[in-house]
């Protein structure tokens, strides 16, 4: 698989990485076992970066990364976390000494004495602009308590935003064919920049795998049933935001794009090479429930350049579909 630069970092990332808050929670029951055979697969296929963060089960997700790491000390992996949701997002709670408290607790779960790449978890917009925020990030670089830090965002401006700051390793964003306002301004600022992009949801919260219909059933636990209208966490982490009727009928135009397109690959294939191939972008981390997802997602990295046709295509049907609902929100 590619292996990209990891941007203001001395770190690499395989271009599909993988994300593991379905190892932790919110997504249904994933065992232990079984979230230990989708790290194996995933790094059986070449994948490299994984991303977590200390709120998934609440460190479990952490905990089974950093030992699996551990034992494969010599492959090269990158780790990232993320922090600031232990506590109510409000600016008041993001200080040094709650940092400084969240990541002594990552590092005891991951088994490191330096983090690799540590991410804000979706702040307030008045701790991505405040100097005092950096300041503080650059204290802990130097006491070599993390490598490098990033900011993960929902909005563009808040992307934006922190991507002027000359010492942010990396931003991390939703971008799918569903969520496309990224490619206005975020991605060519930080291909600018030299900042990192590592792309999540890239399926829409499964969307785009075409696989699922009106009548889907999802668990109890899984956000994509319990946050379908914002109540528990930003809405625009479910199915990046868009309505489910319509993210059925839209994905289920997609599938039949890709069907057209000949190339020999599923639809959530061609949507994570989609936004793989978006210029700019360093790492793609969708997330895996088992070894056949996590074989699946990381071949995706192995597709060639999409056909100019299909790109069109899926530009197509997210101005007709998509942009009204999502575009102007985040």
């Amino acid at each position: 698989m590619e292996t990209r630069p990891f941007p203001r970092t001395p770190f690499s990332a395989s271009v599909i990485g993988l994300g593991t808050w379905q190892l932790g929670a919110d997504w249904g029951d994933v065992s232990e076992d079984d979230a230990r055979a989708v790290l194996e697969a995933s790094a059986e296929a070449g994948v490299t970066f994984y991303d977590t963060a200390d709120v998934y089960g609440d460190g479990r997700s952490e905990q089974i990364v950093g030992r699996f790491a551990a034992e494969h000390a010599d492959a090269g992996f990158t780790v990232a976390t993320k922090m600031g949701r232990r506590e109510g997002q409000v600016p008041a709670n993001y200080v040094e000494a709650n940092f400084r408290t969240w990541l002594d607790r990552s590092r005891r779960n991951l088994g490191v004495d330096t983090i690799d790449l540590v991410q804000l978890h979706c702040p307030p917009s008045a701790v991505i602009d405040d100097d005092a925020t950096y300041d503080v990030l650059d204290r802990l670089v130097e006491e070599q308590v993390i490598a490098a830090y990033g900011v993960s965002v929902e909005t563009a401006d808040q992307a934006l935003s922190a991507i002027a700051r000359p010492n942010v390793a990396s931003v991390q964003i939703i971008l799918n064919a569903f969520r496309m306002k990224p490619l206005d301004a975020v991605l060519p600022a930080a291909e600018e920049a030299g900042v990192g992009i590592i792309a999540r949801v890239p399926l829409a919260s499964g969307l785009l795998s075409g696989k699922y219909g009106l009548d889907t059933q999802f668990a109890e636990d899984d956000h994509r049933n319990y946050n379908r209208d914002g109540s528990a966490f930003d809405v625009g982490e479910t199915f990046s935001g868009v309505d489910y009727a319509t993210g059925v009928e839209a994905a289920q135009e997609f599938a039949r794009l890709v069907a057209d397109s000949g190339l020999d690959v599923t639809p959530a294939q061609a949507a994570i090479a989609w936004v793989a191939q978006q210029p700019g972008v360093t790492t793609v981390i969708p997330g895996a429930r088992n070894t056949d997802q996590a074989r699946s997602n990381a071949a995706a990295g192995e597709v060639g350049a999409l056909p100019q046709e299909l790109v069109d295509a899926i530009a197509d049907l997210y101005d007709r579909r998509i942009r009204k609902q999502v575009h102007d929100r985040w």
